[in-house]
This record gives C-alpha cells, sequence and structure tokens, in this order.
C-alpha cells in the first residue's frame, strides 16, 4: 500500500465520498476559502502517477475515481499507527485509546458490546 500526504490523503478522501467526480467536484468538497484549482490539481496528478485514483477522459476532461478502498488504507494506516507508536501492540493502543480519548460512558459501553461480540464470534 503506498503512503500519502497529508493533501493527497484529504483529495482521496474527498473522491472517497463522491466516488466519482470531475477535478471541480474535487475542489467543490473543500470547505472555504477553497486552495487553488491548480493546487488540487497538481495533487490529483501525483495520486495518477502513485496509481492511488485513475480516470476517464471526455473530450479534454478527466473524471477521476478511487483506485485504492478507503477500507484497505485506513486498515493499512491503523497497522503503521499501532506499529509506529504502540511498539506493535494492539493492547497499548487499546489502552491509550481509552484513556486518552475522553470517551463518554456510554460510548465505552459501546466499545465494550463491540468486543464482547468479537469475542463471541472468536470463540466459536
Amino acid at each position: 500500500m503506498i503512503e500519502l500526504t497529508k493533501a493527497e490523503e484529504q483529495v482521496m478522501q474527498y473522491l472517497w465520498t463522491i466516488d466519482k467526480g470531475f477535478l471541480k467536484d474535487i475542489v467543490e468538497q473543500y470547505p472555504e476559502p477553497r486552495p487553488a484549482y491548480t493546487t488540487v490539481s497538481t495533487v490529483v496528478r501525483v495520486l495518477v502517477r502513485k496509481k492511488a485514483i485513475g480516470f476517464n477522459t471526455y473530450g479534454k476532461v478527466n473524471e477521476y475515481y478511487p483506485l485504492i478502498k478507503k477500507s484497505d488504507y485506513s486498515k493499512k494506516y491503523m497497522k503503521n499507527l499501532v506499529q509506529n507508536f504502540f511498539n506493535n501492540s494492539q493492547q497499548q493502543f487499546a489502552s491509550f485509546f481509552t484513556k486518552e480519548s475522553e470517551l463518554t460512558v456510554s460510548e465505552l459501553e459501546e466499545l465494550k458490546a463491540l468486543i464482547d461480540k468479537q469475542i463471541s464470534e472468536k470463540q466459536k
């Protein structure tokens, strides 16, 4: 899986949201004040070169679409995060996350229910 800069990741987030679109559609996803059209165009060209996005050409314009699934990228991103900051320990990550993220009791209970469900499924 390729690594993306913050700017590239932002473009990918917008492209994952709209599924496919022209450069103007991507630019419109940005909050005001939006970056220059040429700036986004440069990032898109880099992402094409990296094979993160593909495109179909219609006359003189390109319609872009992601070649990387958001779920695949997220999984790799989280794996790298755990590896680099938590000594590859998912337990350390979970401990840090639950202590430092200021979750409400309700959110902690939802997490507990998800964990209990995973335990139950793995015991089958």
